[in-house]
């Protein structure tokens, strides 16, 4: 009977032993975790910085977009008018230029 109170006495050892080596892996596992969720936190306030200035930077970005469509709007408007004045003033040299033909043609044969 000794020797199985020796053989139980070991079984009992080895069993305790294996709780600890359980423990010790829980503890590491739950050491990690603890760090992970630290690093999730921190994850998580720099994202909502990060999409705050997102929103920041979008909001700044359509109104500079918007200006410069704008911008572009009256360039082009701009333009067309400058063409109108040039082609009327092309017109009016060449109406110019044609009375002066006839003024001279009638004054040449007046004399």
């Amino acid at each position: 009977m000794a020797g199985q109170g020796a053989s139980l006495q070991n079984y009992n050892n080895e069993l305790v032993k294996c709780i600890e080596d359980l423990r010790d892996k829980r503890e590491e596992i739950n050491k990690q975790i603890l760090k992970e969720e630290e690093e999730k936190a921190k994850i998580q306030r720099d994202l909502s910085i990060l999409t705050d200035r997102l929103s920041t930077i979008n909001e700044k970005l359509a109104k500079k977009i918007q200006a410069r469509n704008e911008y572009d709007r009256t360039i082009q408007e701009t333009e067309a008018a400058y063409m109108k004045i040039l082609e009327s003033s092309q017109t009016l040299l060449q109406v110019l230029k044609r009375e002066t033909v006839s003024l001279t043609k009638k004054k040449q044969s007046s004399s």
